[in-house]
């Protein structure tokens, strides 16, 4: 019989259910899950109050296979998630060592203020493990079955490429990346099209700046190689194509 793994997600935050900011990460999750055989199930969207995020960590975490969590983990008052799930699961909240001296690393490196504020950032459940965060450092983490990630959709999605991977699943899904030395400005429109033209595949753009340029790294995922083949043969094409025609970035 076909095991049946099943997800649920908690979105966090004020600005959510008062308008001010309008969600971009369900419909990606829903997506992502789909395509490699999680059923997503349910969906929460909670006030940025510890005893509401923990009720609904609590009830979904023993309902599902998985839960994932977006926003509430920067630096700010009312980033509350780490000490709600903390909280769910009956443990301490304390600065975890590792994220410490990666943030510490970074901030120094910039010449940034390493304040009270960013030191948050740092703080997550005792015995939880870390989400790697490639746009920004500061880590996610994950408690059980439960996965805690930014709220910003290109630190989510970057996060959840990470996640995905450890997952059990009814399929695996297999990707591929290709480095495009173009902003999404550029490839915005080229890359909508060959995702329509692919419609078993996900393709990601996630935006990098480095070395006093924007480049952005594609991602295509999906669950058969010819599919991700053909695809990824498209991706690459374009931004051939688009280096014939023009040597620079916007």
């Amino acid at each position: 019989m076909t095991e049946i793994v099943t997800a649920a997600m908690v979105v966090i935050g004020d600005e959510i259910l008062s308008g001010r900011t309008k969600d971009k990460n369900i419909g990606h999750l829903a997506d992502i899950m789909t395509a490699v055989g999680i059923d997503l199930k349910e969906v929460r969207i909670v006030p940025d109050e510890e005893a509401e995020i923990a009720a609904a960590l609590n009830t979904v975490r023993a309902r599902y296979t998985y839960v994932f969590t977006t926003g509430g983990i920067g630096p700010t008052h009312d980033d509350i998630t780490a000490d709600s799930v903390a909280k769910a699961f009956g443990v301490p909240c304390e600065y975890d060592a590792k994220a410490y001296a990666m943030l510490e690393e970074s901030y120094a490196r910039r010449g940034i203020e390493f304040t009270e504020a960013r030191k948050r950032m740092a703080r997550m459940p005792r015995g939880a493990e870390h989400i790697d965060n490639p746009v920004s450092q500061a880590p996610g983490f994950r408690i059980g079955n439960v996965h805690v990630m930014a709220g910003v959709p290109s630190i989510f999605q970057a996060m959840l490429d990470n996640v995905v991977p450890t997952l059990k699943t009814g399929t695996k899904m297999l990707s591929a990346t290709v480095q495009c030395p173009f902003g999404e400005g550029v490839i915005g429109g080229p890359l909508a099209d060959i995702q329509r033209r692919h419609p078993d595949t996900i393709i990601g753009s996630y935006p990098k700046y480095g070395e006093g340029r924007f480049w952005t790294e594609l991602v295509v995922r999906a669950r058969s190689d010819e599919a991700l083949e053909a695809a990824r043969a498209e991706v690459e094409a374009m931004v051939a194509g688009l280096a014939a025609a023009s040597g620079e970035a916007s």
